[in-house]
C-alpha cells in the first residue's frame, strides 16, 4: 500500500524523458548543429531512429502531441515527400556510419497515412541506413486500423505496437473528444496477433474527467482479457495554457491530486496482480518481456521513447518537431510544419531548437535517470552534496528513501514519488511549473 504525503507531491514536475527537459530548449542552435552531431557518430555506433507522423483523423482534446488533422490529401503527401527528403539529408551526412538497432514511428497516428505511404518510408529507411536485424514499432490509433494496415506491418516486419486506449468508458470518451467502442480495441488486437506482431502495449490513463476508481477498474478489467504484453498508464497532464485543446475538457471534472494518488495506486495494484512488473512508475510488461529483464538486469533507461531496453545513445528523431538526442547535446526540428517544409525543401537540417549539454547537465540527467530507471543512484560525483540531501530529507523522513554511502536509494513505497525525488537533482526547477503535470 501507498501512503500519501500531499506536502511531497504539491509541485508540478516534468516526466524527465530527457535532461534538461525539452522546456529548457533555447534557438541558438541550428541545422549546423545537427551535422555536426550527425559527423561525430562512429562506424560501428548503435543508434535509433524515431519518424514523426503529425497527423491524426481525429484530434483528442486531451493530447499534447504535435499533430494536425490528416483532412487534406495533398497536405499529407507533401509532407511525406519532405519526410522522404530528410531521410536523405540525414543518411547521406551520415555517410553509412552507426548501425539502426530501432526504428519507431510515432505522432500523430502512423495510421493516418496510407498503408503503401508507411511501407515506402520502411523501405527508404532501411535502404539508406544500416538496419541489419532493426526492431521497428509503431503507434496505432484502433479507429480505422484495417486488415490493409495488419498486412503492410506483417510485410515491413513490424514487431510491436503501441495502442492509445486511453479507456473504456464510454462516458469518458466522449469527455476527452476519442470515442472508440471496445469492439474496435479488439479487432484491432486480433488483427495485430494475427500479422505476427509479437509485442501489442496498451497506453491507458488516469486522472481523466469523471474517472474514479469504479471506472478505472472495469478499465484494467477489460484490457486484461486481451492480453496485452506491456501498458502504459499515465496520469492525464491538464494544462490548457499551453495545450490550448484541452479547454474543450471540462476542468471541474478532473479528479483531485488525492483521487489521482489511489487511481494510480489501484493500477498498479491490479497490474501487479494479474501478473505483470511494475517498470519504473508508469509501465507494466509480463515477466518474460524484454522491458522486465532490463529492469532485473540492470539496463534500463528512460529517454524520448519512455522506459525502453533500448541501449543507443544516439536517438535521431525525423519529421516536423522530432528531437533527437545525442550525448552532447538535444535537438528539435521546426514544430510548424510549413517552416518544416522550408528548410528540408532548401537541403537543410530542420532543427529550430534544443541546446548543448554540459557536464553538469549530463552528471544529472545520469542520475536522474537511474533514480526514475532503476530506483536509485551514486550522487558522490555532485558539488554542493549537503544542499542536496537537506532537499532530500522530507522524503527521508517519510522513509522513502535512504542512503548508503553516497547513494541514494528509493524504497519500493517510493514509487509515485520518484518524479519529485528526481527533481531535486534538477537544477532547472524553479517556483515556476505551470507547463508541467501533476507529479503523480
Amino acid at each position: 500500500m501507498w501512503t500519501y504525503h500531499p506536502d511531497l507531491l504539491a509541485r508540478a514536475v516534468p516526466r524527465y524523458t530527457s535532461y534538461p527537459t525539452a522546456a529548457e530548449f533555447g534557438d541558438a542552435v541550428s541545422g549546423d548543429d545537427m551535422a555536426r552531431a550527425l559527423d561525430l557518430v562512429g562506424l560501428e555506433a548503435p543508434i535509433s531512429l524515431y519518424l514523426h507522423i503529425p497527423y491524426c483523423r481525429e484530434i483528442c482534446w486531451y493530447c499534447g502531441c504535435n499533430t494536425g488533422a490528416a483532412n487534406r490529401m495533398t497536405r499529407l503527401t507533401a509532407y511525406l515527400e519532405r519526410l522522404h527528403e530528410e531521410i536523405d539529408l540525414v543518411a547521406d551526412r551520415l555517410g553509412g556510419r552507426g548501425r539502426v538497432g530501432r526504428i519507431a514511428f510515432g505522432g500523430g497516428s502512423p495510421n493516418a497515412i496510407a498503408p503503401t505511404a508507411f511501407a515506402k518510408l520502411v523501405e527508404h529507411v532501411v535502404t539508406r541506413f544500416r538496419c541489419a536485424d532493426s526492431v521497428l514499432s509503431v503507434e496505432i490509433d484502433p479507429r480505422g486500423f484495417d486488415s490493409a494496415w495488419a498486412r503492410v506491418l506483417r510485410d515491413t516486419g513490424t514487431s510491436r505496437v503501441s495502442l492509445g486506449v486511453q479507456t473504456f468508458d464510454a462516458e469518458i470518451q466522449a469527455a476527452i473528444g476519442r470515442v472508440q467502442p471496445e469492439s474496435d480495441i479488439r479487432r484491432t488486437v486480433a488483427l495485430l496477433r494475427e500479422a505476427g506482431v509479437d509485442l501489442v502495449n496498451f497506453d491507458l490513463m488516469y486522472g481523466l474527467p469523471g474517472q474514479d476508481e469504479t471506472s478505472l477498474a472495469a478499465t484494467l478489467g477489460t484490457a486484461l482479457t486481451m492480453a496485452p504484453d506491456r501498458f502504459s498508464v499515465f496520469g492525464y497532464a491538464h494544462v490548457p495554457a499551453v495545450i490550448p485543446r484541452q479547454k474543450r475538457i471540462d476542468a471541474s471534472a478532473l479528479p483531485d491530486a488525492e483521487a489521482r494518488f489511489g487511481q494510480a495506486e489501484l493500477a498498479h495494484g491490479v497490474l501487479r496482480g494479474a501478473g505483470y512488473r511494475a517498470i519504473g512508475f508508469d509501465h507494466f510488461a509480463l515477466p518474460g518481456d524484454a522491458l522486465a529483464r532490463a529492469a532485473a538486469n540492470g539496463s534500463l533507461r528512460r529517454n524520448f521513447q519512455g522506459f525502453t531496453e533500448d541501449p543507443a545513445e544516439t536517438l535521431i528523431g525525423l519529421g516536423a518537431s522530432a528531437i533527437s538526442a545525442f550525448p552532447d547535446r538535444l535537438l528539435q526540428n521546426e514544430k510548424n510544419t510549413g517552416r518544416y517544409h522550408l528548410a528540408v525543401g532548401a537541403g537543410r537540417f530542420a532543427t529550430a531548437r534544443g541546446l548543448h549539454r554540459s557536464g553538469e547537465d549530463r552528471l544529472r540527467g545520469r542520475a536522474i535517470e537511474a533514480i526514475l530507471a532503476m530506483g536509485g543512484a551514486d550522487l558522490s560525483g555532485f558539488a554542493h552534496a549537503p544542499a542536496l540531501r537537506e532537499r532530500l530529507r522530507p522524503f527521508e523522513a517519510r522513509q522513502l528513501v535512504s542512503w548508503q554511502g553516497d547513494r541514494l536509494v528509493l524504497a519500493e513505497a517510493a514509487r509515485p514519488y520518484a518524479r519529485a525525488i528526481a527533481a531535486t537533482l534538477d537544477a532547472y526547477r524553479g517556483a515556476g511549473s505551470a507547463q508541467f503535470s501533476n507529479a503523480v
